[in-house]
């Protein structure tokens, strides 16, 4: 990839140190990249917030970019250039991405071939947005990492979140029995809507207790979003064999080893990026199969203008909890 300056094309939210939502800064004046020879150059309509991408801002992540960097990698736009040996798309094409080189809280961004996809003509820019890391992240947690198998029950802790959402669609999807948590009417409500058998408010004291006497047993998996705060409890609601799939946690977590070892339950880390190509290629045959029949379909949530980044930020990971996906609009 490489850079060249076209003045007033490209508005880019470019973070120059680490830090809290405020070093996310608008600039109007950064060089438009260009694509190299298998790489598409997009016009960025809407762009996904993700977690991860605040973790990493704040300089707490294992991966911290080299400064100054640009955040995103679920963008969806139009293709507005191609490089030369890239045969798959061509100008004008509606588009979605998994990944970006330049990065996605921008006008226009640059990612690698392999990590665009087609845009299905149903769904909205922001709903492209809602894509990448949300289902990626879902699928990966759900059958590349617990193996879940039809007829088992899954727990999905947070639920109404872009991540959420995907693994509630993913598992009704794969035959499962899917239950859900959110922290707000509105959060439980989507849910609902989503596919989800049963939902539980999980700010309620004995919500836990609620799970378990709808199972009996307890759940086979759970999709873990917040596991500083409910890993604890996660083993506790398993059945034997169970497993823990944690895609999320803000800080360390006390547990009793014991809680794994007669039920012989298993805790399993998530991380999109140990993804292999082998891995990648699966998932996105089964997205795609997913939009073709209808069943995946990402809930929108609030919609922030790309200036507004920094609050986006702030409330994705300050607010009263989390109704669908967070994206920027450009």
């Amino acid at each position: 990839m490489n850079t060249t300056q076209t003045p007033g094309l490209n508005h880019s939210v470019c973070v120059s140190e680490f830090g809290g939502p405020e070093v996310l800064r608008l600039l109007s004046d950064v060089p438009v990249p260009t694509p190299g020879r298998r790489q598409v150059l997009i016009r960025v309509r809407a762009c996904g917030v993700n977690p991860v991408e605040t973790y990493i801002r704040s300089g707490t992540y294992a991966r911290r970019p080299p400064l100054p960097y640009t955040p995103g990698s679920d963008v969806s736009g139009e293709v507005q250039e191609v490089g030369e040996e890239v045969t798959s798309f061509k100008a004008g094409e509606r588009v979605f991405t998994t990944a970006t080189l330049s990065g996605g809280y921008a006008e226009l961004c640059v990612a690698e071939e392999a990590s665009v996809f087609r845009l299905p003509a149903g769904l909205s820019p922001e709903q492209g947005a809602a894509l990448g890391v949300p289902y990626c992240t879902a699928h990966r947690a759900l059958v590349t990492r617990a193996h879940a198998k039809a007829g088992e029950t899954v727990l999905i802790h947070g639920a109404s979140g872009g991540v959420g959402v995907a693994a509630v669609q993913l598992g009704r999807a794969l035959g499962l029995r899917v239950l859900g948590t959110a922290g707000t009417r509105g959060g439980l409500d989507l849910v609902l809507q989503q596919g989800a058998h049963q939902v539980f408010n999980h700010r309620e004291e004995d919500y836990t207790h609620k799970i378990l006497a709808t199972g009996g047993a307890g759940v086979d998996v759970v999709l873990e979003m917040l596991a500083n705060l409910n890993l604890g409890a996660d083993l506790q609601m398993l059945r034997q064999g169970g497993r823990v799939a944690v895609v999320g946690s803000r800080g360390s977590v006390e547990i009793n080893p014991r809680d794994t070892m007669a039920k012989e339950s298993s805790i399993l880390g998530v991380a999109l990026a140990s993804a292999t190509p082998e891995e990648r290629e699966e998932c996105m045959a089964a997205l795609s199969t997913g939009m073709e029949e209808g069943w995946l379909r990402p809930s929108v949530g609030r919609c922030y203008p790309l200036k507004m980044a920094a609050q986006a930020h702030q409330d994705l990971m300050e607010g009263p909890g989390a109704c669908g996906k967070t994206v920027l609009t450009m």
